[in-house]
């Protein structure tokens, strides 16, 4: 399901305005700080494993797949018409993953990702969902005030950019297939997926253009 709206740097952490805790997420909260209490966790130990699958195990097998469309014309002509699997072909599946939909972001079109009723997300390609993605916050404003949101994010796209927010299910999940930015003709499909970050595969985020001293 989309959502148009005619009216958005880039920032890998997480937003306050969006870090309201889920029922199940205050639970989860709960039972980490018992087992923390008890000494049968290392808080520390946890937090840090959680953080990398969160923002670079999960997000990079996304990211390897962008890179694959923008090095291969077959590639990319093949994810968004089946993305299972063109997904599946790189060996990136798993529950959460299925009935997968790749959207191309132009200069014209900017897509974004949400889950108005729960927290649908595609756990193979992006690891785990960031907690703003999961709150109330995002989820109400994203659809109403998709520009917003993305200045919220640090983003901002010309006015006659077209934003459609797209509404993740258990039936149909989105990856965002961002633009490939400038000054990356010579680039291995390796040194382009460092350059995917996990936002931008969501829609709320844009790719930064390389500096010559990162390539």
């Amino acid at each position: 399901m989309g959502y148009d709206d005619k009216h958005e740097h880039e920032h890998e952490h997480d937003h306050p305005e969006y870090s309201e805790l889920s029922e199940m997420d205050a639970r989860v909260r709960a039972l980490e700080t018992l087992l923390t209490e008890k000494g049968l966790v290392d808080q520390a130990g946890l937090s840090a494993v959680v953080e990398r699958y969160e923002k670079e195990v999960g997000p990079h097998n996304g990211a390897l797949v962008v890179a694959k469309a923008w090095t291969d014309p077959e590639y990319r002509r093949w994810l968004f018409e089946d993305a299972d699997a063109a997904i599946e072909s790189l060996g990136h599946v798993g529950r959460q993953g299925e009935h997968m939909v790749a959207l191309e972001n132009t200069s014209q079109r900017h897509n974004m990702v949400v889950c108005t009723l729960c927290s649908c997300y595609p756990w193979p390609v992006l690891g785990l969902p960031p907690v703003w993605y999961k709150s109330p916050s995002y989820r109400s404003k994203v659809v109403i005030d998709p520009r917003g949101v993305l200045a919220d994010f640090g983003v901002s796209l010309p006015e006659d950019t077209e934003i459609k927010v797209w509404d993740s299910t258990a039936e149909v999940r989105y990856l965002v297939v961002p633009m490939r930015p400038e000054g990356t003709s010579g680039m291995s499909e390796e040194q382009l997926a460092e350059l995917v970050t996990r936002d931008s595969m969501i829609g709320t985020g844009l790719i930064q253009a390389p500096t010559d001293t990162a390539r």
